[in-house]
């Protein structure tokens, strides 16, 4: 005798099969929507102006995709994508490391300086100039750490105070102790590093194999912070210190951890220049890597990927700045559409993880309301 199937189950007994959406799509969709609404932004400024966006964009385009301007978005994307892991790292360890501008460029002087006292072969010559770089970066962004663990000082005040007294200290070390001046020579800088320290390029002038060394970078920030014990500690940390400490996680420890991790890596982010191009530091010292390190990282949403593509996207509007210049467009609207996606950014992402987290509410509560129905 054949089993009768069982009744239907009621509609209200039924389990909420709400299935919330991808992360990565909604990470990608917020970040494609930020820097949409940057640009309608942009051109509506440009339409005020008296420009045609339409024609600055198709001249931005035809531009950035000329052999050498691609060339040239690499080797501009290469500097952001090590700052922005060094931002990353904070911000996966809730800090907001804004001092990655003075700590890059306290990695780039000690380097300059301490490369020209050694002699050795070229390899072991560039790895000693890394590791002097991510030495005075940590060191530099160790003084944030204590500060916060030992007296509470919030890191965002102390980083952007070092990031003053570093331009400080390195002048005046500069101008008193390492400027080497040519005879018949205006440029003046420290002493040159030796070829043994120079980083050979892929393509003369246009594309330095530095590059290989970001990406490297990068691939190691998601192994580190995405695939190993200490990462999960470190972004549960960030995520919920109290309950992290319940797990027996010291949260000053990781405090410390994370910012001299980030201090090391931002420390690397003036090597491009130095090892690749003026081989000594300078007054023509770069600038600006800290700073929109911080964008790069935020439109990344602190992903490995979503970091080198923010790189490449910044990158290319530099790379076109000067073709816009030769049209006749303003220069400063790639500065504008930088600043807009920075807000942009921003905004989407809070709004986007509000309606994220009621969504995930909503559906925390149907399941808990379930047991509670078939009691009933």
């Amino acid at each position: 005798m054949s089993t009768p199937s069982p009744a239907p189950e009621p509609a209200t007994l039924r389990p909420a099969r709400l299935r919330a959406p991808s992360t990565i799509m909604v990470t990608v969709a917020s970040t494609v929507a930020a820097v949409t609404l940057a640009l309608v932004l942009a051109g509506i400024l440009l339409a005020v102006t008296g420009k045609n966006p339409i024609d600055a964009y198709a001249k931005m385009l035809d531009a950035g995709l000329e052999k050498n301007k691609l060339l040239e978005m690499v080797q501009r994307a290469t500097p952001l994508m090590i700052a922005a892991v060094a931002v990353a790292i904070g911000f996966k360890m809730n800090l907001f490391n804004i001092g990655v501008e003075g700590q890059f460029l306290m990695g780039m002087f000690c380097a300059a300086v301490a490369g020209t006292y050694v002699r050795m072969p070229p390899v072991l010559h560039v790895t000693f100039c890394l590791v002097v770089a991510m030495t005075a970066g940590a060191a530099w962004a160790g003084i944030a750490a204590v500060l916060k663990v030992k007296k509470g000082v919030n890191e965002v005040i102390a980083t952007i105070m070092l990031n003053a007294i570093a331009l400080s200290v390195i002048d005046w070390l500069f101008q008193e102790r390492f400027r080497y001046e040519t005879p018949g020579n205006l440029d003046v800088k420290t002493k040159p590093l030796p070829t043994s320290a120079w980083m050979p390029d892929l393509v003369e002038n246009r594309l330095n194999s530095f590059v290989f060394v970001a990406l490297a970078v990068v691939a190691l920030f998601w192994l580190v912070v995405y695939k190993s014990r200490f990462g999960f500690r470190l972004r549960a940390s960030g995520a919920n210190a109290v309950a992290a400490r319940t797990a027996g996680i010291s949260s000053n420890r990781m405090i410390i951890t994370a910012m001299l991790m980030s201090g090391a890596v931002a420390g690397l982010a003036g090597m491009p220049s130095l090892l690749g191009n003026t081989h000594a530091y300078g007054p023509t010292r770069p600038d600006g890597y800290g700073f929109n390190g911080i964008a790069v990282a935020l439109l990344g949403r602190n992903h490995p990927f979503g970091i080198i593509v923010s790189a490449l996207l910044f990158g290319f509007l530099d790379s076109v700045a000067g073709p816009l210049q030769i049209a006749k467009i303003p220069q400063s609207i790639v500065l504008v559409i930088k600043a807009i996606i920075l807000i942009t950014v921003v905004v989407v992402n809070e709004v986007v993880a509000r309606r994220v987290a009621k969504r995930t509410a909503d559906r925390t509560a149907a399941q808990l309301a379930m047991p509670m129905a078939v009691a009933a």
